[in-house]
């Protein structure tokens, strides 16, 4: 059996892309360890102080709660909303008229300053809504073109014919929604939640507008800490949001299995 030889040159081209990829990280996370008072790389002796730094500061603390508050309250009404839009929208594509599928991703086209201020301007200012129920609102219509894309693509795949058959078989509509459909689409409201979840929690175009006194979140914290400072600590922040990342794909995996995302 013949093997055919990888040109050096492409060798090379795979090599630059995981450079691109992965030196910031590394980057990152040496100048996280740093034993040094200010940001460098290469890192001059190791230490985890800045990571305690970090819970040291009240600021974060209070910020890091906020933000996977805002979150889970932001996805999961996202998710309540998505859900039966996406099924609605997928149940009944022919009734439906075609432009109601372009309202739910409208928060995506249009650019996320515009969209920040807009509701700066109307929820907080005009309605005066409090600033933390407004940073779930912009964060929920942040999310929600996500969640119903992701959901819509899995229920794509799926045989309606079951749930009629269910349905006339005697099942009750609802009972048959959750015995039915939603198991068989579990893999896309699990990947919705998960890719809502961190757009919310990264989010800074939206929350620097929707942010106010004594209310904040961790993206727009790094922001205020880094113009007053020039320490790791922001490095170690970045780090822990990556591990939380990680952590989340790993109980994915865990329990589910990657594989089954792609379900």
């Amino acid at each position: 059996m013949m093997t055919r030889s990888v040109h050096p040159a492409l060798i090379a081209l795979a090599v630059l892309v995981f450079i691109f990829l992965v030196g910031p990280l590394v980057i990152v996370v040496g100048a996280a360890l740093s034993d040094t008072s200010y940001l460098t790389f290469p890192p001059q002796g190791l230490s985890l102080r800045w990571f305690e730094n970090i819970f040291e500061i009240a600021a974060f603390r209070r910020t890091i709660v906020t933000s996977l508050q805002i979150a889970f309250i932001s996805t999961g009404i996202a998710l309540l909303i998505g859900i039966p839009a996406a099924y609605a929208m997928n149940r009944y594509r022919v009734q439906l008229p075609g432009w109601l599928s372009t309202l739910f991703v409208l928060p995506v086209l249009v650019p996320e300053l515009v969209l920040g201020f807009s509701l700066l301007k109307s929820v907080a200012v005009q309605f005066t809504i409090p600033i933390y129920i407004s940073l779930v609102i912009g964060h929920t219509l942040l999310v929600l073109p996500y969640v119903v894309r992701v959901i819509s693509a899995s229920l794509a795949g799926f045989d309606f014919s079951v749930e009629e058959a269910a349905v006339s078989l005697g099942s009750p509509p609802l009972k048959t929604f959750f015995t039915i459909l939603l198991p068989n689409v579990r893999s896309g409201v699990i990947a919705a939640f998960i890719l809502a979840f961190i757009t919310s929690i990264n989010d800074v175009s939206i929350s620097i507008f929707m942010t106010g006194p004594g209310i904040s979140t961790l993206p727009i914290q790094i922001l205020a800490h880094t113009e007053q400072f020039f320490d790791p600590t922001v490095a170690s922040v970045s780090v822990l949001l990556m591990v939380l990342t990680v952590a989340v794909m790993a109980i994915v995996e865990r329990t589910l299995g990657l594989t089954f995302l792609a379900k």
